[in-house]
């Protein structure tokens, strides 16, 4: 059976768009509630979605999904924060899980497939992480092995992952994932991703 859980942030205040990210529809879903179907489908157990500003429009966009949802109350110290709540109320309800998926809601093409894909390079390979590679990099969304939960947890500030994937690289293998840079942070982004779709 597959170990795998999922932290989704979405915690942010959207600083540069002006209004919830979490919120903006695409195809007909919102952002939020579109990276929680396809982690369902992809059978990651528990869905976990860390909140903070917003909290309450996000939890309301997701009634009646099964995930949980994490009130990060430390949401204004940074992503840290985010990724240490999630880790931690991931271990304390399933200490079973084997590995754990980071993922923002801001990446609008990210898939069920996707996220098998994860699973699927960690289990044949012998890297201890799985990230998605695009733009010349590696980043979001990562499968990181139970090795790296206490590192995880050890994050600080507006530190995210990317510091762990840098000094473990040779650690790290990587799946194509063009779209991966498509993220949503301005008003102009987007527009230009429903201009996209028409």
């Amino acid at each position: 059976m597959n170990k795998t859980g999922i932290i989704i942030l979405a915690a942010g205040p959207s600083t540069r768009l002006g209004k919830p990210k979490q919120l903006l529809v695409h195809h007909g879903k919102t952002l939020i509630e579109h990276i929680c179907s396809e982690a369902l489908q992809a059978d990651l157990h528990p869905v976990l979605v860390v909140t903070g500003a917003a909290s309450d429009q996000v939890s309301k966009a997701l009634e009646g999904k099964a995930v949980e949802i994490i009130f990060n109350e430390r949401w204004k110290n940074g992503m840290a924060s985010g990724i240490a709540a999630g880790l931690s109320e991931l271990l304390k309800a399933d200490n079973g899980i084997e590995s754990v998926i980071i993922a923002v809601c801001d990446q609008p093409f990210v898939s069920a497939d996707l996220f098998k894909q994860l699973i699927k390079t960690k289990g044949e390979g012998k890297k201890g992480m799985v990230g998605c590679a695009y733009a010349g990099i590696i980043g979001t969304p990562v499968l990181f092995g139970k090795a790296y939960f206490g590192k995880l947890l050890a994050l600080k500030g507006n530190e995210g992952a990317k510091k762990i994937l840098k000094t473990n690289s040779a650690d790290l293998a990587g799946i194509p994932f063009e779209e991966g840079n498509i993220d949503i942070d301005t008003l102009e982004d987007y527009k230009q991703l429903i201009s996209s779709i028409r």
